[in-house]
């Protein structure tokens, strides 16, 4: 069996173009109705090669749809969508059914399309020539210049450097070596949108329409999104809450509003600003058309029996009907929401020691050590199945462990967990699950507060029983939100929120006086809202000082290669000459850099094997890009064998790198403390 033929099964996608050209996807004049509500009207948009809009707008505004406009996935009630002929698009939807028994670099390698019909059209042309006899004829001799022909296309689409390629992809975006062998059967939908993902961006499409890509992304792959996209040279329209996101990748903004579209030339936040001015404007015309309306119709009212104003009074109601009357549409900034002020408590509110987890044979993590006081606002952040979830279980008790927490005097917890919506009374209304628990003068503003969390109008008279996932776990979160606790523990509650209704709970946690600790992968949101961050990764917990924003600068420190530009200079080392009261310190002195320069020697084999372990794997690479030497199965099979091994060994040496460099830099700043 040929190496590449498991490779390059049938799949019914798109095929790879990796060419690049000027392209006009537009819609023009678009009018959509579903019934008798008018979701577009009249709308005309144009993208262009290299651009990269953002397209945003209120959850319902139909942003979704008119990305599947674009697709050609529903079609318009009236207007055109002009797309190019043999224009390549990669379109990535919210929901997405993906089901084989294929490994997951089998089912990521599958989308280069064209590959698999070069390989088979090889294997064809060398049954025929096996096959034949007349080695002399003019028939054989056009077959050998065939198979030539077609193997020199194989070779020059470079299929080693398409593996490789395609595995960095797929770190890139989460996963690990173990990873790649699993069947994508046992994967949860989360993780299988990474490989469609993945299969998209590798096709290098000349558009991209991706709509929420981040949701099932943790802080680390949302970074390497966002360069990828950033270095893209194609179009892109994205949707995202991700604020953070939007702002790095796009550089257009496209806001769909009451059925229209405003499209801004600039970033993300810069495009809030200048809405916002234009929203003042849009109000102060609201507000004179509206006294003229009040006033006309009350000019009406008056003489509309009067004979001899007659004329005037149809004059009037004319001008009524034709007059464009200005919509606004209510925005959340304008719904301010409080938490009740948390319950008194002690300083500390809870303490971990040597706490650990397994489950089975796994373990998740170990020796967490992690003390919370009074009103710290805390994030846990990291790849998602390290555990953050899991310690936050293990926080409210819902959960068995080693180790000791201890809750602090008087600590009442609030939690929002992701399956939360499943405790919701399903007889009950959305706006009687919320009157049942208000308190206070939020009673008074129910309706604002559903509002601002996307219930709105008929909405909050649905029965919980008919609410999607979605808006039950809104729903959830608001109810936790009424109460009064002392520290609240919240997993991803911005998951079904957007851009406004995060605001609203980011300024209301802002406020909190309690204890809060947040899991979530949303950077704008946990900016300027927690002051430490925990990271999870590789079965430990690692505190950072200081808030999101300094974490990710100290991570994005070539991870962790930097590090040693912080070296502490020797010299800067208090050394004291042996003897008297100083020669403990010079011991002390003495040991220490014993232990650091092990720790450095060890680090410094450690590359010197690296580079040697990577040098010998882009031999073998290069090899790989010549089908012809690896014709002999028996070669062929150790030659694979030997390849993978190799890959293994490369990955467990970075990984002993990491653990020695992240050594090195906990020395380097007991040294300094020491100072």
């Amino acid at each position: 069996m040929n190496y590449f033929s498991w490779i390059f099964e049938a799949h019914d996608i798109i095929i790879f173009e990796n060419c690049f050209r000027i392209l006009m996807i537009s819609l023009n004049e678009i009018v959509v109705r579903f019934g008798g509500f008018e979701l577009f009207n009249n709308i005309s948009l144009t993208i262009s090669d290299g651009e990269k809009v953002a397209l945003v707008g209120r959850n319902g505004s139909g942003k979704s749809t008119l990305l599947k406009l674009l697709m050609g996935i529903e079609k318009p009630e009236m207007g055109r969508v002009e797309v190019p002929k043999n224009m390549s698009v990669g379109y990535l939807p919210q929901q997405m059914k993906t089901t084989n028994d294929r490994s997951v670099l089998e089912e990521t390698l599958s989308t280069f399309s064209e590959m698999q019909q070069l390989q088979h059209d090889i294997d064809l042309l060398n049954n025929q020539i096996k096959s034949r006899t007349d080695t002399h004829t003019a028939g054989y001799l056009k077959l050998i210049e065939k198979l030539s022909i077609t193997t020199e296309k194989l070779h020059d689409a470079d299929i080693s450097k398409m593996i490789a390629e395609t595995e960095r992809t797929l770190k890139g975006l989460g996963f690990r070596d173990d990873d790649l062998k699993s069947p994508t059967s046992t994967l949860s939908g989360g993780w299988r949108m990474r490989i469609e993902l993945a299969k998209i961006l590798l096709r290098q499409p000349g558009l991209l329409l991706l709509d929420e890509p981040t949701n099932h992304l943790d802080i680390e792959s949302i970074m390497w999104l966002e360069q990828f996209l950033t270095d893209y040279p194609g179009a892109l329209l994205l949707i995202s809450h991700d604020r953070a996101f939007l702002d790095q990748v796009t550089n257009r903004t496209v806001e769909i509003y009451l059925g229209e579209l405003h499209d801004y030339d600039v970033s993300y936040s810069r495009f809030i600003e200048l809405r916002n001015e234009r929203r003042e404007h849009l109000i102060a015309a609201y507000r004179n058309q509206q006294k003229y309306i009040e006033k006309t119709e009350a000019f009406i009212e008056r003489f509309r029996y009067k004979n001899t104003k007659a004329v005037q009074v149809q004059s009037r109601i004319k001008q009524l009907e034709k007059l464009d009357r200005i919509e606004i549409e209510e925005y959340e900034k304008d719904i301010k929401f409080r938490f009740p002020p948390a319950s008194r408590s002690g300083n500390v509110a809870t303490e971990l020691v040597n706490v650990g987890k397994k489950f089975g044979h796994h373990l998740v993590f170990q020796n967490v050590n992690l003390t919370l006081t009074r009103g710290e606002k805390i994030a846990f952040v990291g790849r998602n199945g390290e555990g953050k979830t899991t310690l936050a279980k293990i926080l409210v008790g819902d959960l068995d462990h080693i180790g000791t927490v201890k809750l602090g005097h008087q600590v009442t917890i609030g939690y929002y967990a992701q399956n939360q919506d499943e405790l919701l009374d399903e007889s009950k209304t959305v706006l009687q699950t919320i009157d049942d628990i208000a308190q206070g003068d939020i009673r008074t503003r129910i309706r604002g507060l559903l509002g601002a969390f996307l219930f709105r109008d008929d909405d909050v008279d649905k029965k919980v029983s008919v609410l999607s996932g979605g808006e039950r776990s809104r729903l959830s979160l608001i109810k936790l939100l009424l109460k009064p606790h002392s520290l609240l523990i919240l997993d991803e509650p911005t998951n079904h929120l957007d851009l406004a209704s995060k605001d609203i709970l980011k300024k209301a946690l802002q406020d909190y006086n309690g204890t809060l600790i947040l899991v979530s992968h949303d950077r704008y949101f946990l900016s300027d809202l927690v002051e430490k961050v925990y990271e999870f990764k590789d079965q430990n917990v690692k505190e950072y000082l200081g808030g999101i924003n300094d974490f990710l600068s100290k991570r994005r420190l070539g991870s962790l290669q930097e590090l040693e530009r912080y070296s502490v200079p020797r010299q800067k080392l208090k050394v004291s000459e042996p003897g008297g009261d100083n020669r403990a310190s010079y011991l002390k002195k003495k040991i220490y850099d014993k232990e650091l320069r092990k720790i450095r020697n060890k680090l410094q084999r450690l590359e010197e094997e690296i580079d040697i372990l990577e040098k010998s794997i882009e031999e073998k690479e290069r090899i790989l890009s010549q089908p012809e030497i690896l014709a002999n199965e028996s070669f062929a099979k150790d030659f694979y064998n030997d390849y993978d091994a190799m890959k293994k060994k490369l990955d467990h040496k970075v990984s002993e790198w990491e653990k020695v460099s992240y050594e090195l830099e906990i020395t380097e700043m007991r040294g300094l403390e020491e100072v």
